[in-house]
């Protein structure tokens, strides 16, 4: 069987875990209905229900092995949950977060890949060097001079200095949100 599914974050082409997309066929670029809230959670975003951001993302068919594949990334039912939202390729899952959103920065306009364009963003100039459990195979996992050559570029990349408050403030908006919880209602 066939499924659909839409990206947003770190699957989509060029991002960090786009090669578990190997085998999935592109069916193109989308934008959601102005229905969600995108989040920054650490190095990888989050989608939450509510709000009045349209997310730009791309839309896969995969089949279900590709799809178990996403579900241990998203730490599908625990971490993220899937929803349908209509494309114009037809219904697709979108992964919804589920953690904890009270002050996450918001990622405004809904787009993953512009905060990588904007200097001044905080993504693109230390999100990189966050290390969890989806981006930690960046990291050689070799005990050889390999470390010594990671973990030196790292620290030219990310250097451990303070960063400026206004980067701080101009990067992050911050919002609370009440989230609903047990509605049965239908994603936008």
């Amino acid at each position: 069987m066939r499924h659909r599914v839409f990206v947003y974050g770190t699957l989509l082409r060029g991002e960090v875990n786009h090669r578990l997309l190997n085998g999935a066929e592109w069916l193109g670029p989308h934008r959601t209905a102005p229905c969600f809230t995108l989040y920054r959670i650490g190095a990888y975003p989050g989608a939450a229900r509510g709000g009045a951001t349209a997310i730009l993302g791309e839309v896969y068919a995969l089949d279900g092995a590709g799809l178990r594949q996403l579900d241990r990334l998203e730490d599908y039912p625990i971490l993220y949950d899937r929803h349908r939202i209509a494309t114009p390729y037809g219904r697709a899952w979108i992964y919804v977060y589920r953690g904890r959103l009270r002050d996450r920065p918001i990622i405004v306009g809904g787009d993953w890949r512009a905060l990588a364009a904007d200097p001044q963003s905080l993504r693109a100039a230390g999100v990189r060097c966050l290390r969890d459990p989806k981006t930690r195979h960046r990291r050689s996992s070799s005990s050889t001079g390999s470390d010594a050559i990671t973990t030196e570029i790292e620290e030219r990349a990310c250097p451990k200095k303070a960063v400026s408050p206004s980067i701080l403030s101009n990067a992050k908006v911050f919002r609370s949100m009440s989230r609903s919880t047990g509605s049965a209602r239908p994603i936008c």
